[in-house]
């Protein structure tokens, strides 16, 4: 049995077109107009394929199709589509699409599953408008923080008056809306992010495990002064202090760090930021990552010498604030088996490979079973205009998708 591809592509193509910048890219953050907009368009195409729908007070999509055991734990399927700023056509789309595709494929076939299945549309998995993402995954199964609503983005607008404005009232309260025991497998299917299938000549992967993030801002702060007065000796340059902690922060990644370890500072901000001015003031953002815990903790010690020591020599203030941590996690090894026998009788032959982003499979493992499909794209790229993945590429991943969900919704 295959998924309808010319309807898959053609869901793919209309979502492209809300938010679009460019002739590729996209631009849909968390619970912006566009995003609403998006959500509302795909409400409809989970309700052609037979899934009663409603949207959460955290901002998730979210459509059920009963089964004929109303007993059995549910199986989840889906992803997201929010997306980056200047973001590309397949990320987190491709999933949450292709999880309706599955549902779509099975009302064609007249077919019935024995245990319910729910589709979701998890909202903003991205973080990239108010600095923490998975927002609505984290809300379904009660791992938000505190002051979560009250966090702004760039434009002093917080996350409880965006929800509102998106159209739903959060509550809280409502946190978790699943428990141990509710759900029997998440299946998340994603365009991989990086080039291993493509170096592998392969387009599809099954997903062994995802690596544990921690998301670090990091303040600097010295004094302003005189660009042209002040001796060099006699400075408190906060932006120096951030350019020599990210510089060493690199060199002890490449060193020290397991083949699996990547580190990044990605967002930069400086005050007062004028060519003529010492630097006074620097927050930054700090990505760690690896798939080894005990690697990751020994890293993360040094980096913390790393930020102490600079701050010290350069006569500097510091803090540290933690945005985000999780260990990694690892895909059930019953989801896995199952995916390797659906992708042997489809002929794929399809390689195991870890996942470096995480996603929002990462946190549904706290409370149940996952398992991810990847799907090959083109030199890895993703979180930019460029991204692509061939529609063959997709509509192999989608069908492994639709097997191993059938597997597990029949059994």
């Amino acid at each position: 049995m295959q998924i309808n591809q010319d309807r898959f592509q053609e869901h793919i193509d209309s979502l492209a077109k809300i938010g679009k910048i460019g002739e590729t890219g996209v631009c849909r953050l968390a619970h912006s107009k566009e995003d609403r907009e998006a959500v509302d368009v795909v409400r409809i195409w989970m309700e052609e394929a037979g899934l009663e729908t409603h949207i959460d007070g955290f901002g998730n999509l979210i459509g059920r199709l009963e089964g004929k055991d109303k007993d059995k734990p549910i199986l989840l399927l889906g992803s997201h589509i929010d997306s980056q700023p200047y973001g590309g056509r397949f990320d987190g789309t491709a999933g949450a699409l292709g999880a309706i595709e599955v549902v779509h494929t099975m009302k064609d076939q007249g077919i019935t599953p024995n245990r319910t299945i729910e589709v979701i549309c998890f909202s903003d998995e991205e973080g990239s408008r108010f600095n923490k993402g998975v927002f609505g995954v984290r809300g379904i199964i009660g791992q938000l923080e505190e002051g979560e609503l009250e966090r702004k983005d760039k434009n002093g607008i917080s996350r409880l008056e965006a929800l509102r404005e998106f159209g739903v009232e959060p509550d809280l309260s409502q946190s978790p809306v699943y428990k141990p025991g509710d759900i029997e497998a998440f299946l998340e299917l994603h365009i991989e992010q990086g080039p291993v299938l493509e170096s592998q000549d392969k387009p599809v992967g099954i997903v062994s495990a995802i690596s544990g993030p921690i998301w670090l801002t990091v303040t600097l702060e010295g004094f302003a002064g005189h660009a042209g007065s002040v001796p060099m000796n006699l400075r408190q340059d906060a932006f120096l202090g951030a350019s020599i902690i990210t510089k060493e922060f690199n060199e002890l990644i490449r060193k020290e760090g397991t083949p699996n370890t990547v580190g990044t500072v990605g967002s930069v901000q400086t005050f007062p930021n004028s060519r003529n001015i010492i630097p006074e003031k620097v927050e930054f953002t700090i990505d760690l990552r690896d798939i080894d815990l005990e690697a990751r903790t020994k890293l993360e010690k040094e980096l913390y010498d790393i930020i102490e020591k600079t701050s010290k020599e350069l006569n500097l203030d510091y803090s540290i604030s933690e945005d985000t941590r999780s260990d990694p996690r690892y895909c059930a090894d019953w989801i896995k088996d199952i995916m390797k026998e659906e992708d042997t009788k489809l002929g794929y032959g399809s390689p195991t490979l870890m996942s470096g982003p995480f996603h929002d499979a990462l946190f549904m493992s706290y409370i149940c079973d996952y398992g991810m499909i990847f799907v090959r794209c083109e030199k890895g790229i993703s979180h930019n205009p460029l991204e692509y993945a061939e529609m063959e590429d997709l509509q192999k991943g989608v069908n492994l998708l639709y097997h191993t969900a059938m597997k597990i919704a029949q059994s």
